[in-house]
C-alpha cells in the first residue's frame, strides 16, 4: 500500500509539473487579453502565446558566428532550471514528493541558476545590447533576491519550516489569522515579482526600444526553438511568482488530500486566484508608466524595507509575545 501511495504521489507530482508548464502560456494570454480590454484595444486570442511558441519551434535556428557552445546550451539550461523550480512549488496539493525535497533556499537557487545562464548568453555573442541587458538584469537581481528571501523567511519563521509545502500546511491548520508581518511580506513579494518577471514599471516585455530593454535585450540574438524556450521560461517564471503569492498568502482551496474531488477544488481555487492576480497586474500596468532605470534601485529598496518590516513585526508581535 505504501509503495502504491508513493507511486501515486510521484505521478501526481509529474502531472502537477506538466500542468504548470502547459498552463503558463495561457496565463500570459489571459493577462494580454485583460490589458487590451483595459486599454480599449483589440484583444488577441487567449491561445495566442501557444501559437507564437508553435511558430518559433517550427522556425530555423540561426546562430551568430561568434557564439560559443554556451550560447546554444543556455536556452535548455534556463528552461530546465525553471521547470525544476515549478516542480517544487505546490500548485494543486501540498503533500507531494517533489515539494518535500526542496526548501525556499533551493528554490531561489534554481531561479538564480537560470538567471546566471541567461546573463551569460546575453554577453556571449558580444553585442552591445546583450551586454547591457545582462548588466541590468544582474543589477536588478542583486537587489531583488534579498527582498524575496527576507519576505519568504517571514513566512518560514512563522511556520518554523523553510519547506514551502510544510509552511502552507501550517497556515491552513491555523486558519484565517490577521498577521501584520504577512501584509508587509506580501507587499514586498509583489514588488519583487514585478521586477523579477520584467513587468511594468520595471521593464516592458513588449517594448521595441533596445535602449530600454532588460530581459528582451539578452535574447535579441536568439531565434527558432532557442527563442521559444527562452520565451516559455519567462512565461513559466511569471506563473511561478503568481502561484507563490496565491498559495503562500492565500492558501485556501489547495488540496491536502490526493482525492479527485480535492484536486479539482484545488485546480478551481488556483485558477481563480491567478485570474484575480492578473486583473490586479493588468490594472497596475495600465495605470503606471515604465520608470527610468536609475529609479529601479529605489523601487527594490522599498521592497526590501517592506520585507524587513515584516520580519521585525513577526519578531516583535509574535516571538516577543
Amino acid at each position: 500500500m505504501a509503495d502504491y501511495l508513493t507511486l501515486q504521489g510521484w505521478l501526481l507530482a509529474l502531472l502537477q509539473t506538466a500542468l504548470f508548464v502547459t498552463a503558463a502560456p495561457l496565463l500570459v494570454g489571459w493577462l494580454r487579453l485583460l490589458k487590451a480590454r483595459l486599454q480599449n484595444r483589440s484583444a488577441p486570442a487567449l491561445t495566442q502565446p501557444y501559437r507564437d511558441l508553435s511558430k518559433l519551434f517550427r522556425k530555423e535556428v540561426i546562430v551568430a558566428d561568434t557564439a560559443s557552445p554556451l550560447f546554444r546550451a543556455a536556452p535548455y539550461v534556463v528552461f530546465s532550471a525553471t521547470v525544476v523550480t515549478a516542480a517544487v512549488i505546490p500548485l494543486l496539493a501540498v503533500h507531494l514528493p517533489t515539494a518535500a525535497i526542496a526548501d525556499v533556499i533551493v528554490l531561489v537557487g534554481f531561479l538564480a541558476l537560470a538567471r546566471f545562464f541567461l546573463a551569460l548568453a546575453g554577453m556571449d555573442v558580444g553585442t552591445a545590447f546583450g551586454g547591457m541587458g545582462s548588466s541590468r538584469e544582474m543589477t536588478i537581481a542583486s537587489l531583488a533576491e534579498p527582498a524575496m528571501l527576507m519576505a519568504i523567511f517571514t513566512l518560514t519563521m512563522t511556520a518554523q519550516s523553510s519547506n514551502i509545502s510544510h509552511a502552507i500546511d501550517f497556515l491552513l491548520a491555523q486558519g484565517l489569522v490577521l498577521r501584520p508581518s504577512f501584509m508587509f511580506a506580501l507587499l514586498a513579494l509583489l514588488l519583487v515579482a514585478v521586477a523579477e518577471t520584467g513587468r511594468i514599471p520595471v521593464d516592458n516585455p513588449t517594448t521595441h526600444l533596445e535602449l530600454t530593454m532588460v530581459h528582451e535585450a539578452m535574447i535579441l540574438e536568439y531565434s527558432g526553438r532557442h527563442l521559444a524556450l527562452m520565451e516559455w521560461a519567462a512565461q513559466l517564471k511569471l506563473m511561478i511568482y503568481g502561484v507563490l503569492i496565491a498559495n503562500i498568502f492565500f492558501p485556501w482551496g489547495i488540496a491536502v488530500e490526493s482525492t479527485p474531488t480535492a484536486l479539482l477544488l484545488g485546480l478551481a481555487a488556483i485558477t481563480g486566484k491567478l485570474m484575480l492576480l492578473c486583473v490586479v497586474l493588468a490594472v497596475a500596468e495600465t495605470a503606471l508608466a515604465k520608470m527610468r532605470l536609475f529609479r529601479v534601485p529605489g523601487y527594490l529598496n522599498l521592497a526590501f524595507l517592506f520585507a524587513l518590516l515584516g520580519m521585525l513585526s513577526h519578531v516583535i508581535l509574535e516571538v516577543g509575545a
